[in-house]
């Protein structure tokens, strides 16, 4: 299932680095998962984490905050949030479940690619989107001078 939670987890890792990233990728699913399954699925909530971490490493590079977020920018903040994302999902996501659950590897790295495609996909419109509309506004509402 496509989930929006991902563009928002992309937004805030590119505008507030890999700290703030990290952290909100592992405590929102962490959250979610308790709240909406009744147990976490640490397997998955790691790679979140991870994602974060690595989007926000970028964090400078994207020029969000500055208003800057067109054109090379938006081009690499995808391309660093597929990368993000499969080494999330197709990579570190199964090889969790296995070593955790000892989920079977055909299992879980078929839904670690499915993760993956869904993921790069809401992150890559719907977080796109996010960041340049907050470059293009933030930049400017922070921007404001005193009157003399």
């Amino acid at each position: 299932a496509l989930q929006s939670r991902v563009a928002v987890l992309t937004f805030f890792s590119a505008v507030f680095g890999p700290i703030v990233g990290g952290a909100i990728g592992i405590i929102g699913h962490a959250l979610g998962d308790a709240l909406f399954y009744g147990s976490v699925w640490w397997s998955w909530v790691f790679p979140d984490g991870l994602f974060g971490v690595i989007v926000g490493l970028f964090a400078a590079k994207y020029a969000i905050k500055e208003g800057g977020f067109t054109g090379k920018k938006i081009v690499l903040f995808n391309v660093v949030q597929v990368i993000a994302n499969a080494v999330s999902w197709i990579l570190l996501a199964p090889v969790l479940d296995i070593l955790i659950y000892a989920e079977p590897a055909n299992k879980v790295f078929l839904q670690g690619v499915l993760a993956f495609v869904g993921n790069a996909v809401v992150a890559g419109v719907l977080g796109s989107l996010l960041a340049y509309a907050y470059s293009k506004i933030g930049a400017k509402s922070s921007s404001l001078s005193k009157e003399d």
